[in-house]
């Protein structure tokens, strides 16, 4: 093909496509000269075209841009970049490389990509990655609209794209098996389930290839692109492919009034710390990237994961802000929780920030105004923000939710004081600032950790399959294997397992908050004792959708439980829109009783306690039960405010008489209620 060549432009970063060609912008502030590259396939091992783009005509302060006649979506094209290689104070220029475009819109593997080339010395263009040329506005939205639910309103399944459908028993077609189109197959089942948002674990592009022993890297914490759909994703194998099916994915998912979250990763990429490969970022520009040490010479590490993304320097942030207008105004998703937000509290030393410009600035951006924004308020390097994050707008997962109420069920001592403040919205934690009860997002299990059913059945991780001498992994589950270490024949243990599993979700869906659960324990999933799948793409990993009809049980009281939340959760606890958190304690007409009315026991032996709450100025009330201990206790119950209670769930009884199935009708007789040993009751009135 003949292109014709001009000087381009600099106001827009990556490509921007016009009826007679496309502009190339990027960022290389230290660049002494660029080359554009096009290839003709995915495969091809050498470039096409070269075009060297020069300093007097391509480039305006920083930016370096290129206008080329006849180019069309589908375009295959990359850089590369020379400049100093000084290491040693942090520039890392390699005019070797083929780079892909920060703002690529899609990236091609192609079938011969080499991740060890990329790190190693040497040209890599028989083995590199590749940027795609794309029209991201050529789409029918047709008539999408966002579902726009209150957190109030909202339950949130966190899941994994591939593993959602890739398994054998999904009765999903072979082709589209671990995909966004496979995902749409399971839509209806989403909504049976009752939840009203998916989080979906990460799917911007992400190397496959980072990870060692013959292992992978499944979940997909290692960016390689902050703009592109992961490609593996995607059935439509075309070049084009994975933009159209994720947003007939989205388009689908609004259809069914379910909003889209994306699991985002701005903390780190894929290319690693020192010895890792040169992807992009690494090859534009090192020092502005990426966080380094004093002297320059190394890769600071607060994520766990070689390098630590440089979020606050103006160019980082504009890169993440961009990425953010783009998911929300292109792809239409509704919400992004952050992997480790609080990198994005450091400054360009490392250090925290009283007032982080990064977060301040998407907590304030008009354009996400409508999103939801989730923090993991933590990173690897020691930074704890949880209820101190910056921003009035942020969520935050509230890690200590998840560990408290393990501890309660499990039966530990002085958790009464600590289990009091998860139900009602983790006061000792959110009260000072003012802030919504839905602050907090409450969660058992996430990806990072113990399924639901493995919290269970084991006292110990198993993670030898990892490659990593059982060393990765948390070692602070806090779970129990209820004397039998993994699955238990003993239908008496069993049926306890189901029992704590039931008072874990009933915890965690009508606390104060937003409730997350995650892909798999409405069915009791298992991973077999890891519980950190992070490199096991498997079918002991994947989703098994013959656990629905397996453990029928679990999933009618999820299903339930989750539909109750949604339909009665409002009339718990009193509130309007943005009714901070203390006022909607105080309206909610909160009381604590113990074994006898009005008569908690806080001691540090104590394994029981009631909530009672009736909203000032309704007939409405709900009585909580809550008995870790191993016996059963006989509670007396207050006036219930309609004249009688109601019991809505009972975790003691068997299926189907654990919790109701529609409007609530047996009636408590008597002032007192006996509850079994672990095990939960909640009368409503």
């Amino acid at each position: 093909m003949n292109f014709r060549v001009k000087n381009g432009w600099s106001e827009k970063l990556g490509v921007t496509l016009t009826r007679s060609g496309a502009n190339f912008c990027i960022y290389t502030r230290l660049a002494e000269d660029v080359e554009l590259l096009f290839f003709d396939d995915e495969n091809d091992t050498e470039a096409s075209h070269i075009f060297r783009l020069s300093e007097t005509e391509n480039r305006t302060a920083y930016y370096w841009h290129i206008f080329i006649e006849g180019v069309k979506p589908g375009q295959l094209y990359g850089f590369r970049v020379n400049g100093p290689y000084r290491p040693s104070e942090g520039t890392a220029f390699d005019k070797e490389k083929v780079l892909l475009d920060p703002y690529g819109v899609l990236v091609s593997k192609g079938d011969n990509y080499d991740r060890h080339l990329a790190a190693k010395p040497g040209c890599n263009e028989a083995a590199c990655l590749k940027s795609i040329v794309a029209d991201v506005d050529d789409y029918d939205w047709e008539d999408d609209e966002h579902p726009r639910h209150s957190f109030k309103k909202t339950v949130i399944y966190e899941m994994h794209v591939g593993g959602f459908t890739r398994h054998s028993s999904s009765q999903v077609a072979d082709d589209k098996k671990g995909t966004y189109a496979g995902l749409i197959e399971k839509i209806p089942y989403l909504k049976e389930l009752g939840v009203t948002a998916v989080e979906l674990l990460p799917v911007y592009q992400f190397d496959e290839d980072e990870h060692h022993a013959g292992l992978c890297n499944y979940w997909g914490y290692s960016p390689i692109s902050f703009f592109a759909p992961h490609r593996g994703y995607s059935s439509d194998k075309s070049l084009l492919g994975p933009l159209n099916e994720f947003r007939d994915m989205v388009k689908a998912l609004h259809k069914a009034d379910i909003e889209v979250i994306l699991d985002v990763v701005y903390n780190h990429t894929a290319e690693g710390g020192d010895g890792g490969p040169t992807l992009s970022f690494r090859g534009f520009d090192n020092g502005s990237y990426y966080i380094l040490s004093e002297d320059r010479s190394e890769y600071k590490n607060y994520s766990g994961c070689g390098n630590t993304f440089n979020g606050t320097h103006s160019v980082c942030r504009r890169l993440i802000t961009d990425s953010l207008h783009f998911w929300v105004e292109k792809m239409h998703v509704d919400g992004f929780r952050f992997d480790l937000a609080s990198i994005l509290s450091r400054d360009e030393s490392g250090m925290p920030m009283a007032n982080p410009p990064t977060l301040w600035s998407i907590d304030t951006d008009p354009v996400l105004s409508s999103t939801k924004l989730i923090a993991e308020a933590w990173d690897a390097g020691g930074l704890y923000q949880v209820g101190n994050l910056a921003g009035q707008r942020w969520r935050e997962w509230n890690g200590q939710f998840r560990d408290d109420v393990r501890r309660f069920v499990r039966g530990d001592e002085d958790m009464l004081s600590k289990l009091a403040n998860r139900l009602i919205g983790s006061p000792d934690i959110y009260g000072h600032h003012q802030v919504e009860p839905d602050k907090t997002i409450n969660f058992i299990t996430c990806h990072d950790g113990f399924t639901l059913y493995d919290l269970v059945a084991y006292n110990e991780k198993h993670n030898q399959a990892n490659g990593e001498e059982n060393r990765d992994g948390t070692n602070e589950n806090y779970s129990w294997n209820h004397g039998v270490e993994g699955p238990s024949e003993d239908p008496v243990i069993e049926s306890l397992r189901l029992q704590q599993m039931k008072n874990l979700l009933t915890i965690t869906l009508l606390s104060l908050g937003t409730p997350m659960i995650q892909m798999g324990d409405e069915m009791a999933r298992t991973q077999h004792g890891n519980n950190n799948g992070y490199c096991q793409n498997s079918e002991d990993f994947w989703l098994d959708w013959s656990l629905i009809e397996k453990n029928a049980d679990m999933f009618e009281f999820t299903k339930t439980l989750i539909h109750l939340k949604v339909a009665q959760g409002e009339q718990v606890f009193r509130a309007t829109k943005r009714t901070p958190l203390d006022q909607v304690l105080k309206e909610s007409n909160i009381k604590w009783h113990g074994v006898e009315v009005g008569k908690p026991d806080w001691s540090e032996h104590s394994r029981a306690l009631a909530i009672e709450t009736s909203p000032y100025g309704r007939t409405y009330g709900m009585y909580c039960i809550l008995n870790a201990y191993w016996e059963p206790l006989e509670f007396q119950l207050p006036a219930a405010p309609s004249g009688v209670w109601r019991v809505a769930i009972d975790t003691g009884q068997p299926s189907p008489n654990d919790i109701v199935r529609g409007l609530p009708d047996t009636i408590v007789k008597g002032k007192k209620y006996t509850v079994k040993p672990r095990s939960i009751v909640v009368l409503v009135s």
